[in-house]
């Protein structure tokens, strides 16, 4: 027998850049939030999964005696950009198979202590090795794109403007300033052509917190109707796909079977857009645009919040900010929210079904470390 898995309850500390904190703190604020929302004590968490990718050693620990919680099971999952939707999916399959009841699922990381800008890749991998930080990678994926489909650059700038409009709206996002326009994103200091400085997520540092549990019947919570993990297979000169779409297609797949679903139910997204081709090429992998056609989107007003399909209404990454582990737990925060009803100023009209996809970054000749895609909606 299976148990329907729910999200009970959420919760994000402010993101930003906190170098004067501690990062259990930042978790602290997290988990608080999310144990008042589902209303319950923290003596009924049975089990803690964290994701973090930079947090320091033992600091998954050290939450936990933070939150009063000894001999509580508890485990620490490390898959890059997804570490925090990978702990969240291991939360939900110990619910569904019956191992816990109530787990508390963690992601964390303080950033700003540890890089000024790019993080340095792993001089052991391949993209180390060559030099080749993640700005330039997904630069790599921008410059096939454009050359295989011909997309303009004020299409990928579009993408920028969108977000960072989203997250003027998002009193807990990183950067709130005036969002740009088109001609200013494409003018900002270039990165990795042709990303542009304002085409790339901040670093940053930030915590998020969610309770998954059983169907309790409870108003507020929100059903699981699937999770897809998956890892990156082997990316080389005999792969035909761009870096990175083949495990976001993978996972997309499989969540959409398991949910009995196809792209077009989807109400809402939000999307791994670490940089702008991300999201395109994302909203491609998931389906919502055919190949070629993804750069169409935002500057069509499909992806926008008004729109058919709104995609990162909470600014994304490029506006939320991107402390790795806390990424994704950002992300199931901001859809449950929408699917609440309870974004405020970021409320989108249409909101029965979200979906979250997050998408680990490159390392050893993979497509990807990891991606998941989860399906979540409000309980007829």
């Amino acid at each position: 027998m299976t148990v329907q898995p729910m999200v009970w309850g959420v919760g994000t500390s402010a993101y930003g850049s906190f170098p004067e904190r501690r990062v259990e703190s930042l978790a602290w604020d997290a988990v608080a939030e999310a144990v008042r929302d589902a209303g319950i004590s923290p003596g009924e968490i049975d089990a803690i999964v964290v994701g973090s990718v930079f947090g320091p050693p033992g600091v998954a620990t050290r939450v936990q005696r933070g939150l009063g919680l000894p001999g509580v099971p508890m485990w620490t999952v490390e898959n890059a950009c997804a570490s925090g939707t990978s702990a969240y999916h291991e939360a939900v399959e110990a619910v569904r198979h019956g191992r816990f009841g109530c787990v508390l699922v963690l992601g964390v990381d303080q950033m700003s202590t540890l890089f000024s800008g790019a993080i340095i890749p792993e001089a052991t991998d391949p993209e180390g090795a060559a030099s080749l930080p993640l700005p330039g990678l997904y630069a790599l994926q921008a410059q096939r794109y454009v050359g295989e489909f011909g997309v303009a650059p004020e299409q990928l700038a579009a993408v920028a403007v969108k977000n960072k409009r989203n997250g003027l709206d998002n009193p807990r996002a990183q950067l709130r300033a005036v969002a740009p326009t088109v001609e200013e994103v494409l003018a900002s200091r270039m990165i990795a052509e042709p990303l542009t400085f304002l085409q790339c997520c901040p670093t940053s540092d930030g915590a998020g917190a969610a309770i998954v549990g059983g169907d309790r019947g409870r108003a507020g919570d929100v059903l699981v109707e699937a999770s897809a993990m998956v890892s990156g297979a082997l990316w080389d000169h005999r792969s035909s796909d761009v870096w990175g779409f083949a495990s976001v297609s993978r996972a997309a797949e499989k969540a959409f079977a398991q949910a009995g679903r196809r792209p077009e139910d989807v109400d809402l997204l939000e999307v791994h857009d670490a940089f702008t081709i991300g999201e395109i090429l994302t909203l491609e992998a998931l389906g919502v645009a055919p190949r070629g056609k993804g750069a169409e989107l935002a500057p069509s007003g499909h992806s926008a919040r008004d729109g058919a399909q709104p995609v990162n209404p909470s600014g994304g990454l490029l506006s939320r900010g991107h402390p790795l582990g806390a990424t994704g737990t950002a992300q199931l925060a901001e859809v449950v929210w929408q699917l609440r009803g309870l974004a405020e100023a970021r409320q989108v009209a249409r909101h029965d079904v979200g979906l979250v996809e997050t998408m680990g970054g490159g390392a050893a000749g993979m497509d990807g470390n990891a991606c998941v895609v989860t399906i979540l909606s409000v309980p007829s």
